[in-house]
């Protein structure tokens, strides 16, 4: 009990304090305001044009489309990640060195400012977004269930962290990891069904996505949310894929913890 009241005390602290520091840009946050609101009305013209002599598309009504990319933008605001940015730059300055002896893992600090991030996040862009979503567009955003999507959300939340930080990681042995982290940013950003729901993709890769951890970011979550999950024809039902959401988190964090123990075996603190 003492080490989860140490940890949770680490958590506020620091997400505390990244909280404070983000809110003096907070007017960088409210400009998802209009962003948000913008791709979905282009998303809202596109599909209402594509559904105009149908009813159905892949298993989709047009309500539940509209629905999954309001889903996708707000489960976005909560989930966003910068850890592989920082990581990268600590590690080019050597300032990665004053994390590395303070008795904290850096993966730990690197979740917890997410956390104060993310809470300022959830104030100046997920609220906002929920309303004009709602009483604007009229889109129903009601979850199937409160209960598979909270905790679908806050594994997406630790999947993305987990990923980008393992791409972070790469820059122990490249020093500059932008271009690995564009490439990254671009394949999930397809792939996660962040930008069309992954059903629309051929069934061979529908197939493949089924063993790639992009889909646990955005599509799935998405589709707990909504109720119903299908890939590749292969329907899961919602307790199912939110524990191999929970399996995949598990394994990725496993993975990431194996690269941060190489990276740490090359790092030598030059800079600092």
């Amino acid at each position: 009990m003492d080490f989860i009241a140490r940890k949770l005390k680490v958590v506020k602290a620091v997400a505390l304090v990244t909280y404070k520091e983000w809110s003096a840009y907070r007017t960088h946050s409210m400009v998802s305001i209009f962003v948000g609101p913008v791709y979905f009305i282009v998303q809202y013209f596109i599909w209402s044009a594509v559904y105009s002599r149908r009813t159905y598309l892949n298993g989709m009504e047009l309500s539940e489309m509209l629905t999954y990319f309001g889903v996708t933008t707000l489960i976005g605001y909560i989930t966003m990640d910068f850890a592989d940015w920082n990581l990268q730059m600590l590690v080019r300055t050597g300032k990665f060195l004053t994390f590395a002896i303070r008795p904290i893992h850096h993966r730990f600090f690197a979740l917890s400012q997410k956390i104060g991030h993310r809470i300022l996040g959830l104030f100046f862009e997920f609220i906002p977004c929920l309303f004009i979503f709602v009483f604007i567009f009229k889109v129903d955003l009601r979850p199937a269930s409160y209960f598979w999507t909270i905790i679908s959300v806050a594994l997406a939340f630790l999947m993305n962290l987990y990923m980008n930080y393992t791409i972070g990681l790469t820059a122990f042995w490249l020093v500059q990891a932008t271009g690995v982290r564009r490439v990254y940013l671009l394949l999930q950003g397809i792939f996660s069904g962040g930008l069309i729901p992954l059903v629309f993709f051929p069934k061979a890769l529908q197939k493949l996505l089924l063993f790639l951890p992009f889909q646990y970011v955005s599509y799935v979550p998405a589709m707990v949310y909504i109720g119903r999950y299908t890939l590749a024809d292969v329907s899961v039902p919602i307790p199912h894929i939110v524990g191999l959401q929970a399996v995949a988190v598990i394994v990725t964090a496993l993975f990431s913890e194996l690269v941060y123990r190489l990276s740490m075996k090359r790092f030598s603190g030059v800079g600092a």
